[in-house]
């Protein structure tokens, strides 16, 4: 009895211990965010800081955490306790970040285009080669790499769902809302750009993810007061007045996708 006693004892606190380790924010395994390199970092003089457990973006970085957020090219749902962030020692130099060029002359003649540099991991918007808006994304991991080259984008569909990939222990399709597809593969595998999570690093199976902070809510129950939609913005950039029902629709005279660079 006093055997079995002790088995079941330690099965007990196995069990508890897994699942404390498992509910803990800080045992994800993430890279460091410092050792993510993008050429614009370069330019900045800045430091690594961990998050500590409980601290959040806004907490330390007060009204400056939406500049250090696109300068991680991270949303607040990975600011895990353990995350390392890089931090500008001169907040002022990264007001409004964006790494992408003001103007682009090869967009001169386009009414909309859209640039994206793998190796910032950001996007460009531009009209008539002036940048109007500008996003972090996350691209295609290691084995999913987004393509390079120029596409165009050929279908919209506002409340996209993936028909392969699922949110996390669930039978939830992943959510693509706003998506604009740009890209079909002679397999038949169709590349969006599309509201996503933002780790910080590439991390999407192909597809260009921007922030949906509202999705997040809405799935994971953070943040608690979405900020950013630069999904939505773009999105609604792309489509302008045209008649959206929210599903599939194909896209003709539309925008040209220009993707440069490797990704880090």
């Amino acid at each position: 009895m006093k055997y079995k006693s002790s088995l079941f004892l330690l099965i007990f606190l196995s069990a508890l211990f897994t699942s404390v380790r498992m509910a803990e924010p800080v045992s994800r395994m993430v890279p460091s965010l410092c050792k993510i390199g993008h050429p614009s970092d370069k330019k900045f003089e800045w430091e690594c800081r961990q998050v500590k457990k409980g601290e959040t973006l806004e907490s330390i970085f007060g009204n400056r955490w939406i500049d250090v957020a696109r300068f991680n090219r991270i949303d607040r749902r990975h600011a895990y306790p353990g995350t390392d962030l890089k931090v500008p020692l001169r907040f002022e130099d990264i007001t409004d970040f964006t790494p992408m060029p003001k103007e682009y002359p090869p967009a001169e003649k386009d009414a909309r285009f859209i640039l994206v540099d793998l190796s910032e991991q950001f996007l460009g918007a531009y009209e008539y080669g002036r940048l109007v808006f500008s996003s972090p994304v996350a691209t295609g991991e290691d084995g999913h790499e987004t393509p390079a080259g120029i596409f165009r984008i050929t279908a919209i569909s506002r409340n996209h769902r993936s028909s392969k990939y699922f949110i996390e222990n669930t039978a939830i399709p992943y959510p693509m809302n706003f998506g604009l597809r740009f890209f079909v593969s002679k397999g038949d595998v169709s590349y969006w750009i599309h509201g996503r999570d933002l780790p910080g690093y590439p991390a999407s199976h192909g597809c260009l993810g921007l922030y949906d902070e509202p999705m997040q809510k809405k799935y994971y129950g953070y943040p608690k007061e979405p900020v950013l939609e630069d999904a939505r913005i773009l999105y609604e950039w792309i489509v302008g007045p045209r008649q959206d029902d929210g599903m599939f629709q194909v896209m003709k005279d539309s925008p040209s996708v220009e993707i440069v660079g490797k990704a880090p």
